[in-house]
């Protein structure tokens, strides 16, 4: 499979970095829209504040001059505002939060906190017995403050959200074509591999006894067992309650006598039974990648160990050899579809034996252990 293009990884971030940009300038502009309203509020807090000034100076104003400066005051039904005397002794509150109340010395705190929002504003008053004017942000506006970082999540929620509904939809489309692709792999399999039965039964009846004979007749046997893999993936199989060592050493004793005699292939197994639901066929198959990808990584010389033990009321299978090892990076990609160290092949051994583990047998399988040079560990777990 090939590796992604620069110029498809550019489109990529090209559209994460035109996302962010969106969400930026939606956080940007809400954010310039609240500093318009804080600013027209000032003036409204700025006309209120000179109307009564203006109250205070006139001597006699005129029935419309007080009925203006009346609906100056009465205009403000949002706006928190506290007027008190030099002696922080309250003379006019309006539009305060229900839990304060009309208790002097609350209203008192809160006109102290609001001046730490904002300045205070003096009124001369003839006689010295000067005003002043507290005020703060109305309550649609203090919501407002907080509707950036809202709408900034919103839309980056969705973002990831969308991200994750393509991905599973990507994944769901990849899983149905590989499960097609195996069933008619399978398919084509069994033409020639029911030909290979009759003719093996008529060489049979000529030289029953023939050592090669026999080998061939376990590999049919092989390749029936293949056939079987690729026609289960895609549907639920069926898990038995074998004993488990025996299917890791019906598979070690096949691959031993197939792989290069430079290997020095061993298995430790308990020596009692291991009871555990597992389909037989598939759990072959995790082995026998698991096997040739450690063969490929010594490059046919070497030691791997295949062992199986108990832990903590699970069943563990390592397979470890000494070959070439992985960097950080291929360990990371190792389980992914179509990732591949070799020049052949479509990568898809490990992406297979990781979906027949975790979604199967709902166990799991990771590499516990790789360094370059000094080979790698692979590690499958098995809930007993």
């Amino acid at each position: 499979m090939k590796k992604r293009t620069i110029l498809g990884r550019l489109n990529n971030w090209f559209i994460f970095a035109m996302m962010t940009i969106v969400v930026i300038a939606i956080v940007i502009s809400s954010t310039l829209v609240i500093n318009y309203l804080k600013r027209e509020e000032i003036k409204r807090v700025d006309i209120l504040v000179n109307a009564i000034k203006f109250q205070q100076d006139a001597v006699t104003p005129s029935l419309e001059v007080q009925e203006l400066l009346l609906n100056i005051y009465s205009s403000n039904t949002t706006i928190p505002v506290i007027i008190l005397d030099k002696n922080d002794q309250v003379i006019e509150f309006k539009n305060l939060p229900k839990e304060i109340g009309s208790e002097a010395k609350d209203v008192i705190a809160l006109a102290k906190s609001m001046a730490k929002k904002y300045p205070v504003i003096e009124i001369k008053v003839a006689g010295g017995n000067d005003q002043f004017v507290y005020y703060d942000n109305s309550k649609v506006l203090n919501y407002l403050q907080y509707s950036p970082y809202l709408l900034g999540l919103f839309v980056l929620s969705y973002f990831l959200f969308s991200f994750w509904f393509l991905r599973t939809v990507k994944k769901t489309d990849e899983g149905y074509l590989w499960a097609g692709l195996a069933k008619e792999t399978a398919h084509q399999i069994g033409t020639p591999l029911s030909s290979m039965i009759g003719w093996m039964e008529i060489m049979k009846l000529e030289n029953p006894d023939s050592d090669g004979i026999i080998e061939i007749e376990k590999d049919i046997e092989r390749l029936r067992t293949i056939s079987e893999r690729f026609s289960k993936i895609g549907s639920v199989p069926e898990l038995n309650d074998m004993n488990f060592n025996e299917t890791i050493q019906e598979n070690f004793d096949y691959l031993r006598t197939r792989i290069s005699k430079k290997i020095n292939f061993t298995l430790q197994i308990p020596t009692y039974d291991i009871l555990v639901p597992h389909n037989k066929i598939l759990m072959s198959w995790v082995i026998e990648n698991l096997v040739k990808n450690a063969v490929d990584a010594m490059k046919g010389e070497g030691t791997l160990k295949m062992s199986v033990f108990e832990r903590n009321k699970n069943i563990l299978v390592e397979v470890k050899d000494n070959g070439s090892g992985m960097t950080k990076y291929q360990a990371s990609n190792a389980f992914k579809p179509g990732y591949s160290t070799k020049k052949r092949g479509w990568g898809l051994g490990l992406s297979l034996a990781k979906r027949v583990v975790q979604e199967y047998h709902n166990g799991d399988i990771r590499i516990s252990q790789t360094e370059i040079g000094k080979g790698s560990t692979f590690r499958i777990l098995i809930k007993k």
